[in-house]
């Protein structure tokens, strides 16, 4: 059993003396939560290191070490038989030199991400030393500005981990030689602009987004399964190529310059692709022609996000087949036609985010869609912790729109729900089985031509934070139960949720309803006096009309009330870290 240090009332060196002063000692793990509990300088290793002889495990991730990292530098510390080093999340700094570096012969691990002031030198006549026994190298997060060339002999190295840092250059085919056996390479958030070749035969997981890569898509190699190359500038075409990737997992393309049409070969039988690929992203890019149907044998995809494009097609009834279909991003592209040609065997019972906005859709919106969304009925949220949709390996992203806004999220949780139909030209009245979608979080109606009167059974939807149906043709009084708050959820939407429906009438609008007709203002009776005396006090201080949600680096201002939702997720999200793996996973 590991010691557990952390909230311990003893002064730090005297804590660290009860631990080590056992010569047998071959693992230390520490959590240290006092502020500025260790001063990290070569005298305390200096006392402690006769005690480490056969230390192998020295993890002291996640604490608050501070100051210039000299005593990892120190002849007398490559004494030491560390195959495993982790001093990741903490705030060292200074520049380690790679000289003294590769004198720690038996690592095999060495973590020192995040520490944001902290760099890399390469001493001039240690060109040819490495370190021969390292599998992982994480560095991600500091401050290096070009790739370490001592790994380049590293036969070991099985994941490279240099992301959000200063890496300028290009990786030229002399790098890609020295890393033949990568598994994982993240080079996410850098200013890389070109890619010579792709280094590892065997590489899994390839992230190469966020950087300045310009030019034709890169050859990947042939084991990839995650192949991340997202917020770049490729341009020319999507090689048909990319369907040869037996193994592959999560494409992620988007935010290129990347034209012509989809590759007519993803669900091709036969093809190994059609059974493995989960992820499909193509948001942000130039393409047209229409989707290929030959997605519709893939048969696990869950994810297809064809957003902000020109493709000019129908709607894809076929998509379904894809049972497993959880997000669908249409939006921003020149669709057309009707959508209502659904019937009862409409299949696409998994899906929890379908966006259809800014195109040129026409007719009336199906009730039968509605009817068959199942999981944007009875969601259960687990209490144990927020869960993404793309859990531990990959997490999807989406762009939103809230009050004309747009929003990424950058982790889609896996009880959020959206329908989002805005800017397009649909027609009718508003089906009233939107109204049985009770896990719904999102409704975007906006900027239609819908009439008739609002449904009342919009106000069954109980976890409905944000409310959109703005510059329609719609008329009547409000109805009262998505004005009025409830005891258990702030159930109202602001004025801005009905404006531009010049026949609609009724709180919150200005306009009153007949001749002399007051505006509703009572709280329910389902709460108390002083219950709706408190809500009516909040909604009066604008209680309504803004809240933040943050969503990872996101964040959506909703302008309906409380969101329980998300509350929940908060108090328990403890505090996170991540570290990718050999298999491309992220590890809480």
């Amino acid at each position: 059993m590991l010691p557990n240090l952390s909230n311990c009332g003893i002064s730090p060196q005297w804590r660290w003396f009860n631990v080590i002063f056992n010569y047998t000692l071959q693992v230390l793990s520490l959590k240290l939560d006092y502020p500025n509990v260790v001063v990290f300088t070569s005298k305390y290793w200096r006392w402690w290191r006769p005690m480490l002889n056969t230390l192998e495990y020295l993890d002291l991730h996640s604490n608050k070490l501070n100051g210039p990292m000299d005593p990892i530098q120190e002849p007398n510390l490559v004494l030491l038989n560390l195959p495993f080093l982790d001093l990741s999340f903490n705030n060292l700094s200074g520049n380690i030199k790679s000289c003294m570096l590769v004198k720690l012969r038996n690592l095999s691990l060495l973590d020192l991400s995040h520490n944001n002031l902290l760099s890399l030198t390469s001493c001039n006549y240690g060109a040819n030393s490495t370190l021969p026994m390292i599998i992982e190298f994480h560095f991600s997060s500091c401050n290096m500005q070009r790739f370490p060339s001592f790994l380049n002999a590293s036969k070991y190295l099985q994941l490279l981990d240099l992301s959000n840092n200063q890496i300028h250059r290009s990786i030229t085919k002399w790098e890609a030689e020295g890393w033949e056996n990568l598994t994982t390479l993240n080079l996410f958030m850098n200013f890389l602009i070109s890619v010579e070749k792709i280094p590892g035969k065997h590489l899994y997981f390839l992230e190469l987004s966020s950087n300045s890569l310009r030019g034709p898509f890169p050859t990947p190699p042939q084991n990839l399964s995650f192949l991340l190359i997202s917020n770049n500038e490729l341009v020319g075409e999507i090689p048909s190529k990319i369907c040869n990737l037996s193994f592959l997992s999560v494409l992620d393309l988007s935010k290129n310059k990347l034209g012509g049409t989809i590759p007519d070969c993803f669900g091709t039988f036969g093809n190994k692709l059609s059974m493995i690929l989960r992820t499909l992203n193509l948001n942000g890019n130039q393409l047209e022609g229409s989707i290929p149907q030959s997605l519709k044998i893939c048969f696990n995809l869950e994810v297809l996000d064809l957003g902000n494009n020109n493709i000019n097609d129908t709607f894809p009834y076929w998509l379904d087949t894809l049972t497993n279909l959880e997000v669908l991003v249409l939006r921003s592209n020149r669709f057309h036609g009707g959508i209502q040609n659904f019937n009862r065997t409409f299949s696409f019972r998994n899906l929890q985010m379908i966006d259809l906005s800014r195109n040129e859709f026409t007719g009336h919106i199906p009730p039968e869609l509605f009817e068959n969304l199942k999981s944007m009925k009875d969601i259960q949220v687990d209490e144990s912790g927020p869960e993404y949709i793309g859990g531990d390996y990959y997490q999807d992203s989406a762009i939103i729109t809230m009050k004309g806004s747009d929003f990424k999220l950058e982790r889609i949780l896996t009880f959020f729900t959206i329908i989002d139909f805005s800017s397009n030209h649909f027609k009718g009245s508003i089906p009233k089985e939107v109204g049985e979608l009770n896990s719904l979080i999102v409704l975007n109606f906006s900027h239609n031509r819908l009439a008739g009167n609002i449904p009342p059974s919009l106000g069954k939807m109980t976890a409905l934070e944000s409310l959109d149906l703005s510059s329609n043709k719609l008329q009547g009084k409000i109805p009262v139960q998505l004005t009025i708050p409830l005891a258990n959820h702030f159930d109202t939407f602001s004025n801005d949720s009905f404006d531009g429906n010049s026949g609609l009438c009724g709180f919150p609008l200005s306009k009153k309803c007949g001749n002399n007709q007051e505006l509703e203002s009572s709280p329910s009776t389902v709460a108390d006096d002083s219950e709706t005396t408190l809500v009516w006090k909040i909604a009066a201080m604008g209680y309504g009309s803004g809240l933040v949600l943050g969503l990872s680096m996101g964040y959506i201002v909703f302008t309906t009330g409380k969101p329980y939702w998300l509350v929940k997720m908060i108090k328990r999200n403890p505090q996170e870290r991540g570290r990718i793996h050999q298999n491309g996973r992220r590890k809480n």
